[in-house]
């Protein structure tokens, strides 16, 4: 099938127009275009405060408040809702290890349509609990949220999602032909429409997704095969990027030839301008870049942003490689996530957009499988995260703000993180990559960064930044403190490639892994085409990290480098003349923290286009550093 607009506008049902299309988008909170906000932030809390903690407090006071549900109780069983057997298979449980582990028999009984009819009758009654009793059951589509339902796991309760893709492009509430019936969403931060989410909710208030206990599971199963290939949701990652990577170094079953999220895929576009006519041949030019893995699905849909194509013509799923995220959650207010387990995810675990006072407390997010993040809040304003376990195959906690033209919803704001535990990751607390709509008043206090498989898959890095020309944005008022790391962080480097001509030469700057603290303001730069937004990078504090060593066999270390500030490159933008002004990272502080040893003794520290870095009682390697750094 051929990606062209105009067919793929064809392909809508005749009871749904242009017009009602563009309505319906309008009225989910999403952008029909490029060219303004459907949704207005809310402002930012002032921090006027001499101690940003107190605003922190606040934030936290605001979200205690329990959210209130009808008390009237909806079993899924009275619905019809049975459940199933299960087998054992060998399965995909990270990026290259493969284990037994059970799945819902091949006639398992289908929950799918009892589950639908319990929350949408619950919600119709004004509200309730939607209830999943102990036991093991299958379902070959997505779960849709709708206001004042709380759907809750008991303790025993484990949901299998069915692994095959085209059971998420059976429901969506956009016909789109050969694609499928396809869902509203966002892919790494580009608006799109895709195969849905396994659980998904869009423009609703007062909703609650809880568990008894971690016995209650969400199993994506990312990693069982769906083709006598043996392929899965994991496989369509596609090469990876890391050089040098520790316990991440293949994809599962990937070979190169493979459809995958960065291959050529035929079903695109040959050129931009069969789909944006009016686009100049200059920008054309400039977002395709040269030879054809523009039309690669993870570069194509950034490309689409790019070229102000609408999201209705932004069309996807069947035939196409974008993995959708678990749980994903657009334009919602007042969100409970509590108290359950979430296990091998196709892709991102928690993803809430453009949302507004949305709490994730007390949940177990393991996923080590490719892009395995476990909670992104995007442009979501009012987040607490508390007394969470994060083992992901990615970043434990990554907040994001829009990517390329995406930035209609403005920034994420008003985030507090505390009392987590991470394990296995890239970053434990991450800001970026996607955060061209900028980042702002984000806490993090009282947390572990446990890194138990540190032999086997360590976390990649403790406190992270990324961001580029391309992805731009800004990170202030961003504030860390006490910060336990008892088993360090990857001992060794792992790079990104630089691009050509580049005063950051490739395989130098450790920015992938092995730095405690790692701000990269060049990250991976040749996976974008347009380079033309730098970013602002200021007003950062962290105190109280305290890192412990290993025995790694040749010494007792805790990291490869203590500290990495790569801030933006100049060289890189590739924009209309004059260059914009490309400012260094200013206004860091770090204090009162022990570092313990880098395996890089030499050169514990690395600065780039950084100015006055402040650092006031840090010891690294038993060595003192006070003063002012710049690079």
């Amino acid at each position: 099938m051929k990606h062209e607009s105009d067919s793929a506008l064809s392909q809508f049902p005749p009871n749904l127009t242009r017009r009602r299309l563009l309505q319906g988008l309008s009225a989910a909170g999403l952008s029909t275009g490029l060219g303004g906000s459907l949704l207005q932030p809310v402002q930012a809390a002032q921090t006027a405060q001499t101690d940003p903690w107190q605003q922190a407090d606040a934030i936290v006071r605001r979200l205690r408040q329990p959210l209130q549900f009808r008390r009237a109780d909806y079993l899924i069983t009275a619905y019809g809702a049975r459940p199933c057997q299960l087998k054992k298979i060998t399965a995909w449980i990270s990026f290259e290890e493969q284990a037994l582990t059970e799945t819902p028999v091949d006639d398992a009984a289908d929950c799918y349509a009892a589950i639908r009819q319990a929350i949408e009758t619950c919600h119709r009654e004004g509200g309730g609990r939607v209830l999943i009793p102990a036991g093991n059951w299958f379902c070959a589509g997505p779960v849709v949220l709708l206001s004042n339902v709380h759907l809750h796991l008991q303790a025993g309760a484990h949901l299998y999602f069915s692994h095959q893709p085209e059971d998420y492009a059976r429901h969506g509430e956009v016909d789109c032909g050969g694609n499928g019936k396809l869902t509203v969403s966002r892919w790494q931060s580009n608006d799109c429409l895709n195969y849905s989410p396994m659980i998904y909710a869009r423009n609703q208030e007062n909703i609650a997704l809880t568990g008894e206990d971690w016995t209650a599971v969400l199993h994506g199963q990312g990693g069982v095969a769906f083709n006598e290939a043996g392929d899965c949701w994991w496989t369509w990652k596609g090469k990876l990027k890391t050089i040098n990577a520790v316990g991440q170094s293949s994809v599962p079953n990937y070979k190169a030839g493979k459809p995958s999220e960065n291959a050529v895929n035929p079903l695109n576009a040959e050129s931009l301008r069969q789909i944006a006519p009016a686009l100049g041949e200059e920008m054309q030019m400039l977002i395709q870049g040269q030879g054809d893995k523009w039309r690669a699905d993870a570069n194509y849909l950034p490309a689409l942003s790019e070229a102000g194509v609408p999201l209705e013509k932004r069309i996807f799923g069947k035939g196409h490689f974008l993995r959708p995220p678990m749980i994903q959650l657009i334009g919602c207010r007042k969100v409970l996530l509590e108290g359950y387990e979430v296990r091998d995810t196709p892709f991102w675990q928690h993803h809430p957009v453009a949302c507004t006072d949305i709490v994730i407390r007390k949940v177990h997010a393991k996923s080590h499988g490719p892009n395995s993040d476990g909670f992104d809040p995007e442009a979501c304003n009012y987040v607490l995260v508390e007394d969470c376990t994060f083992d992901s195959g990615d970043d434990c906690i990554a907040i994001k703000a829009g990517k390329n033209r995406d930035t209609q919803y403005g920034p994420s704001q008003n985030i507090v993180i505390q009392h987590c535990t991470m394990q296995s990751g890239h970053g434990a607390v991450t800001l970026g990559s996607e955060m061209a709509g900028g980042i702002q008043h984000v806490y993090a206090r009282h947390l572990l960064f446990e890194n138990m498989h540190w032999k086997t898959n360590p976390l990649n890095t403790a406190i992270r930044l990324k961001t580029n020309l391309n992805r731009g944005g800004y990170l202030r008022h961003f504030y860390v403190k006490d910060v336990r790391i008892p088993n360090g962080v990857q001992t060794s480097p792992s790079f990104y490639t630089s691009l050509p001509g580049s005063p950051i030469q490739s395989k130098t700057v450790a920015t992938a892994a092995g730095a405690v603290v790692t701000f990269d303001c060049d990250y991976t730069p040749v996976s974008d085409n347009v380079r033309i937004r730098p970013p602002v990078v200021e007003d950062i504090h962290i105190s109280g990290i305290r890192v412990g060593n290993v025995d790694t066999g040749k010494g007792s270390y805790s990291c490869y480098q203590a500290i990495v500030i790569l801030g933006p490159v100049a060289s890189d933008y590739n924009g209309p003349a004059p260059v914009p002004p490309v400012p260094a990272v200013q206004g860091v502080t770090i204090q009162d923290c022990d570092f313990g040893s880098p395996v890089a003794t030499a050169s514990p520290l690395y600065l780039y286009n950084v100015k006055d870095l402040q650092l006031k009682g840090v010891t690294i390697g038993g060595k003192a550093f006070n003063g002012r750094f710049s690079g």
